[in-house]
């Protein structure tokens, strides 16, 4: 317990400067509340990727990547011993956050660029009722580099496996679950 609580605040301590030197944009819900997403534009580095609705997704090609705002989501998490508590705590405020995170594509300067999102995580349980597609990191370095930087969130959640995913979702499937459909005719 002592490790665990260390490793939180050690973490929330330098999560502001990671948070600075990341570009990430905190995704706001309607309320003004900060959710638990958070994300910025990328550029696409892996293999190509055919999307179950026709997207083709190749390098280069623009994506919104998310992050979990892992402090915030360990801290909610600290109180709960079970795993599948954890795991629909985890879905609810994901999914909670969706819609916002498509009022943040709509509304971006770079809407007409952007495929879609991406994310990188090894907490993936539930990812396809929010609408993600899961694909395998094929890089072995990348694949490396991701479960060393992915270990910390193992050590604090107790879990033991290790084996990050991608986690892509087409702009339309995005915007056709979670998305103002009067704003934009797709």
């Amino acid at each position: 317990m002592f490790i665990r609580n260390f490793l939180l605040y050690f973490w929330g301590s330098i999560d502001p400067v990671y948070f600075a030197c990341s570009r990430l944009t905190y995704i706001v819900g309607p309320n003004q509340k900060r959710t638990l997403l958070r994300a910025r534009l990328t550029k696409y580095k892996g293999a190509t990727v055919i999307l179950s609705d026709g997207t083709v997704v190749e390098k280069n090609d623009v994506l919104v990547k998310i992050h979990l705002h892992n402090v915030k989501l360990l801290k909610e998490l600290c109180n709960q011993s079970n795993d599948i508590k954890r795991a629909v705590t985890i879905y609810h405020s994901v999914k909670q956050a969706m819609p916002s995170l498509a009022s943040y594509i709509e509304t971006h300067p770079e809407y007409g660029r952007v495929k879609g999102i991406i994310g990188i995580t090894n907490l993936s349980k539930g990812a396809e009722k929010l609408g993600f597609e899961k694909k395998p990191l094929q890089n072995v370095f990348y694949r490396t580099y991701k479960k060393a930087t992915l270990f910390p969130i193992n050590i604090l959640t107790g879990k033991k496996t290790m084996k990050p995913v991608y986690l892509f979702m087409s702009k339309g499937n995005l915007l056709m679950r979670y998305g103002n459909q009067n704003k934009r005719i797709y």
